[in-house]
């Protein structure tokens, strides 16, 4: 009779694989942290201790996920603008409301969340343009293409207002948007400085009172 052979099963590998989603998962809170961080604010003068330490993660580690604060901040720059832009997307593609009804939605929204963080929170990408001029020009490049991307959802949702004549026909609809965003971020700081939503309320009402047709 012949002797059963066992084979002896093969290795698994699932201690990499662990580490590799530990490694993700430190990764997105230390993110997540700087995110809170940067809302709150500037880039240039913070430090990255109290973000290390919100998360337990030792400072000589950080340079295993990252190879430098800028490197970092550019990261940062990114996960906040997939974020907002996911908010955005959220408020401005919902068919269920008109469009300009769409924006003053996400104002709201928007004004609601600074209430609920005291308005000690603003927007991060404000934040970092008041010191793009101390920033590198990757840092500087980064945001402009945020805004860029910022401002062609609310192009989209305009030119979707216009096709239903609810502002005018032949809008300048490119600088509509961008005018949209200098304005905001601009009420947004004004906020923050009076612990207020009006400004954003002023801003808002004033922008949609202005392109809408009556």
């Amino acid at each position: 009779m012949n002797a059963k052979i066992i084979s002896k099963p093969k290795r698994g590998r699932g201690r990499p694989k662990k580490q590799a989603v530990e490694t993700l998962e430190t990764r997105e809170l230390l993110l997540r942290a700087g995110m809170a961080m940067l809302t709150q604010t500037g880039f240039m003068q913070s430090s990255i201790d109290p973000i290390l330490k919100s998360v337990g993660v030792p400072k000589g580690s950080f340079y295993y996920y990252f190879s430098s604060k800028e490197v970092f901040g550019l990261a940062v720059l990114a996960r906040y603008r997939r974020y907002f832009e996911a908010k955005l997307d959220g408020f401005l593609l919902d068919e269920a409301f008109l469009p300009l009804d769409r924006l003053e939605r996400f104002a709201l929204d928007a004004q609601d969340g600074m209430a609920r963080h005291d308005f000690k929170r603003g927007c991060l990408v404000g934040n970092l343009e008041q010191e793009s001029s101390l920033l590198s020009e990757a840092f500087q490049q980064a945001l402009k293409e945020t805004y860029q991307s910022w401002q062609s959802r609310v192009a989209s949702c305009l030119r979707e207002a216009e096709k239903q004549t609810l502002i005018a026909e032949n809008s300048q609809i490119d600088r509509l948007s961008q005018a949209f965003w200098i304005g905001w971020e601009g009420a947004v700081h004004r906020s923050r400085l009076e612990k207020s939503g009006e400004a954003l309320t002023v801003f808002i009402e004033f922008y949609l009172g202005a392109i809408r047709l009556n």
